[in-house]
């Protein structure tokens, strides 16, 4: 009779648990998240373009919502932008001969933060190559990291898809090494190749708020978004709109990690220290997240949690999304375990063939081991406002999006007060 009644009494405190856990969600109300998705995929930001002062608008919205919230500064700063600069080398001219062999200039891709670049085979250089059965992007951003001069001959068979590199040209610093990339099924003995840049510093912000953490506060979680999207272009205008204002893409995403901050903020009972991120320069190469993740000794990041485009309903309909790179972690069993009573499921991402867990803001993260995976409802095979000027706020489920924002919110309730850990991403199996 004494064993029933303590099981009785455990099975009751579960359900009071879980009951009082999602009645938690009701801070998070429809009608804030609209007014904040509202002013970020508005007209008057212009589609948030980096490097634009559209996009510094955005920015200072974002830094006042933690501001009214009361976050805390990133390492007490004083400031919730997180600023940083990258140089951008503008192409003037290049050349190349191999053996002898004068090479096409649109077949010479150079990054570099020299202004006159001369290079032979005796400077030096590494010879690479990037085969045909390689991701040629995944290849290049491997090489770039590795940040040694170098040559890199391309398989022709990425002649299509070669100019695409240009876009290195903007993830430069002042100690980059050069890298000379050449569409060629030809491997030189001798090469003289030349170049001429004008490098400018281009300045770029993150903004970053933070929850400091009780019993655990150097170990955090990470809740991210990006803010950038692809600004105006009316050459590419629609039906005379020329504003790409990025609604779902990912306005979505940074206004879930603001209402996530304001609901941890209000229940203030996180164990492990909370960030919060609006990263910048994802759709030029992820810019923001790559200068965000050196601030951190990665084993320190117990979990990363990376939204992106949950504004519109999942192949499976209502109260569900997508993790990418499931497999490589147990997270997302650990985000479904604390939904149980709920109707919301997580999935494995359906679109591997996509390479979507390399696309986003947490790939930089993951590399390292952490448990950082992106959480998105967008359908990739069929979403037919991605990347368009019809990304707009009246095309999203804004009552589909809340109720997302809540089972992220309490899903994640385990890792924030650090009663769970989701295991590390094995970095060595990793492309």
């Amino acid at each position: 009779m004494k064993k029933s009644t303590l099981i009785s009494g455990f099975f009751i405190a579960i359900i009071c648990f879980n009951a009082n856990a999602q009645q938690s969600t009701n801070l998070i109300n429809k009608s804030e998240t609209e007014r904040i998705e509202k002013y970020l995929s508005s007209d008057e930001l212009e589609g948030r373009r980096t490097f634009t002062k559209s996009i510094d608008k955005a920015a200072d919205f974002i830094a006042n919502e933690f501001n009214q919230t009361g976050l805390a500064t990133f390492n007490n700063s004083g400031s919730y932008l997180q600023k940083f600069s990258r140089l951008s080398a503008k192409f003037i001219n290049a050349s190349a001969s191999l053996d002898g062999n004068t090479m096409d200039s649109k077949n010479i891709i150079v990054v570099t933060a020299e202004t006159n670049l001369t290079v032979t085979e005796a400077s030096g250089y590494e010879l690479v190559k990037i085969n045909k059965e390689d991701n040629m992007g995944l290849a290049a951003r491997k090489i770039l990291t590795a940040n040694k001069n170098q040559i890199v001959l391309v398989d022709e068979s990425f002649a299509a898809s070669f100019n695409r590199l240009i876009s290195l040209k903007s993830n430069i610093t002042e100690k980059q090494k050069s890298i000379i990339f050449i569409l060629t099924n030809t491997t030189p003995v001798k090469f003289n190749i030349q170049a001429t840049h004008k490098i400018e510093t281009l300045n770029l912000a993150n903004v970053v708020g933070v929850i400091p953490g009780k019993s655990l506060a150097n170990e955090y979680v990470i809740f991210s978004g990006h803010y950038d999207h692809l600004g105006m272009n009316s050459a590419k205008a629609v039906n005379g709109d020329s504003v790409y204002n990025g609604a779902n893409d990912d306005a979505a995403g940074t206004t879930a990690m603001i209402m996530l901050s304001k609901y941890f903020k209000k229940l203030n009972n996180n164990e492990r220290t909370l960030i919060f991120v609006a990263f910048t320069a994802e759709e030029m190469g992820g810019f923001g997240a790559q200068y965000f993740s050196k601030q951190f000794d990665p084993i320190t990041v117990k979990a990363m949690f990376n939204l992106e485009m949950i504004g519109t309903e999942s192949k499976w309909g209502k109260n569900s999304a997508y993790i990418t790179g499931y497999e490589k972690t147990n997270m997302g069993e650990i985000l479904q375990r604390n939904l149980e009573g709920s109707a919301f499921k997580f999935y494995p991402d359906p679109y591997t063939d996509q390479n979507l867990f390399y696309r986003s803001d947490n790939a930089t993260l993951a590399r390292l081991g952490v448990p950082a995976h992106t959480i998105s409802t967008s359908k990739m095979d069929n979403e037919p406002n991605y990347h368009k000027p019809s990304d707009e706020f009246q095309t999203l489920d804004m009552d589909n999006m809340n109720e997302i924002i809540k089972a992220i919110a309490l899903s994640s309730r385990t890792i924030v007060s650090g009663k769970e850990t989701p295991t590390r991403v094995d970095a060595s199996q990793l492309k």
